[in-house]
């Protein structure tokens, strides 16, 4: 009879990672990043790593390759593939595992992929390099792959470029990639945090095939709990570098031993009942727009209206149009058809023919954080640049409002003088909403705003701008695809596909069956925290994502 260890693929102990970090103005210092971790993986099953940013997710994914990026040391501890410590091992024999026995597949499969290249040179490249495959063989092998993670024409798809499918199928592709070269273990690092809830089932039920079908292992890591619940056999919760519960997935999901397992398990539960309905300050009315040197409308005839305090979600899939409407309504994008009635007045079709109270009472808040900050200015002066233009308060005034901006979004005195590099995503987004509410908007356009970052760190957002929302009586648009979201804030909803509103009216109404094919799609895509979730929704799914 054989050993029970002869199935174990990875195993995993006492693993300690170190960085050096550099605080600007302060010396360089070491920091540990992983704190004596263990894990064990057997062959064919799949561990899920899960974890709010900074928990170590990655780092200890990637350790299993015995790579370590950006200056990480893998410095103490065993890391044992194939019954052999690859830790210390030299970097020649480390070139031959990684590529072969282990694979890796990004978050960003755009930005993976040369924009140069067909797909399949690329997709094979590595099976052929390693001569584990005849050119002939790796595209034979590459073709069925493509079959079974559900590409269309599988047989020609390897032709296109990456810029000629869409992110759903080109996260796939990536995935195929992976498996080429038949290795025993593959590295999913956030495959599907970067897409659409309609394109992320999609992926997520081709990977979770792909791995059923080819035997191999998997360490899958995410921050959100109910896409592993979907993939996993296991899961293993990390925070700060070390392991807070380990166990099946059902035994995670359903009895959680330790606190902050509870709390991911039940973050964003709750329904929040909608306003009554009251009279609009905005009102958006038959607009349609296009880009300039295009000749096909990206928006067409979209008729919404929002009151004030309340928040109006709007939610689809990229390239839906969802933005493009906020762009349209700020005067980024002036529409050719339709108008924009702001408290009663008309407003300028563009952005240059606004009044400064018309710029003032509609503010915006973006998706990346990192993108609408100034690296080289201090959150007190980046808060302070709307109060010094809008209302002329400089010196101690202006720094008094300062301060107070920031209490109101729960952040101390000692972040005034701090820079964008040395604070967290969630208080990276937190000084851009003070810098909104700087304004004293009564209006403010959320695009995206939480879909960068960790479910708790999103509750807390939210709690935070539905407080807000009390205290300043400022409504809210509120960009989204994720649906858990919509529930948790919003009064009325616009569901948006091709640039058109294909559902409008109370939330209640919204999510009240019947429903078009569109929005069955969207609401029956919110990955729910129980096991066979994923296989239930798609026995009965009426229609697929454009991302498909």
């Amino acid at each position: 009879m054989a050993d029970a260890d002869d199935d174990l693929l990875l195993d995993i102990k006492g693993l300690v990672i170190e960085a050096t970090s550099y605080p600007p103005g302060e010396p360089p210092k070491e920091v540990t990043l992983v704190h004596g971790v263990d894990l064990s993986l057997k062959r064919g099953r799949v561990l899920g790593l899960i974890g709010e940013s900074g928990a170590g997710k990655s780092t200890i994914g990637l350790s299993a390759m015995a790579y370590g990026r950006g200056g990480v040391r893998l410095t103490g501890g065993t890391i044992r593939l194939n019954g052999r410590d690859i830790r210390t091992a030299p970097p020649r024999e480390l070139r031959k595992l990684r590529g072969r026995e282990v694979t890796y597949v990004s978050q960003s499969a755009a930005a993976s992929f040369n924009p140069a290249r067909r797909l399949m040179e690329q997709v094979i490249e590595t099976t052929v390099a390693r001569d584990l495959m005849t050119r002939a063989e790796a595209e034979a092998w590459a073709v069925e792959l493509f079959r079974k993670l559900g590409l269309p024409d599988p047989e020609h798809i390897g032709e296109r470029y990456p810029h000629q499918v869409s992110g759903g199928q080109l996260q796939r592709a990536m995935t195929a990639m992976a498996l080429c070269p038949k290795p025993d273990l593959v590295i999913f690092d956030e495959p599907t945090t970067a897409l659409d809830v309609t394109t992320q089932i999609d992926v997520l039920a081709a990977i979770k095939e792909a791995i059923r079908d080819t035997q191999v292992a998997a360490l899958y890591i995410t921050h959100d709990l109910a896409v592993v619940a979907q993939v996993s056999d296991e899961i293993m919760v990390l925070r700060d570098g070390r392991m807070v519960e380990h166990g099946t997935t059902e035994q995670i999901i359903s009895a959680p031993r330790e606190d902050y397992t509870r709390a991911l398990v039940s973050v964003r539960g709750e329904l929040r009942p909608e306003a009554a309905e009251a009279a609009p300050i905005l009102r958006v009315e038959g607009v349609t727009a296009r880009y300039a040197g295009t000749r096909f409308d990206v928006l067409k005839n979209i008729s919404v209206d929002l009151a004030p305090g309340q928040t109006l979600a709007v939610v689809g899939e990229s390239g839906s149009g969802k933005s493009t409407l906020a762009r349209a309504i700020t005067g980024l994008l002036p529409p050719t058809q339709g108008k924009v009635v702001f408290d009663g007045r008309d407003l300028s079709r563009s952005l240059a023919g606004r009044t400064r109270d018309d710029r003032r009472e509609i503010q915006m808040i973006y998706q990346m954080a990192d993108t609408a900050m100034n690296p080289r200015q201090t959150v007190g002066t980046m808060i302070g640049r709307p109060l010094e233009f809008y209302f002329g308060l400089k010196g101690r005034e202006r720094d008094l409002r300062v301060q107070e901006l920031l209490d109101q979004i729960e952040m101390g005195r000692g972040f005034i003088d701090r820079y964008p590099a040395e604070l967290s995503g969630g208080q990276k987004q937190r000084v851009c909403i003070a810098r909104a509410l700087a304004a004293k908007p009564r209006l403010i356009i959320c695009d995206e705003v939480t879909s960068a970052l960790d479910p708790l760190v999103t509750d807390g957002i939210l709690k935070l701008l539905l407080r807000l929302q009390a205290e300043e009586n400022v409504a809210y648009l509120f960009i989204t695809h994720d649906l858990a979201t919509v529930r948790a804030i919003a009064d009325s909803i616009a569901v948006m596909l091709r640039g058109e509103v294909v559902r409008y009216g109370r939330k209640s109404a919204v999510l009240t069956p019947p429903y078009d094919d569109y929005t069955d799609l969207l609401l029956s895509s919110v990955p729910e925290m129980e096991p066979g979730w994923l296989e239930s929704v798609l026995a009965h799914r009426k229609m697929e994502s454009a991302g498909n």
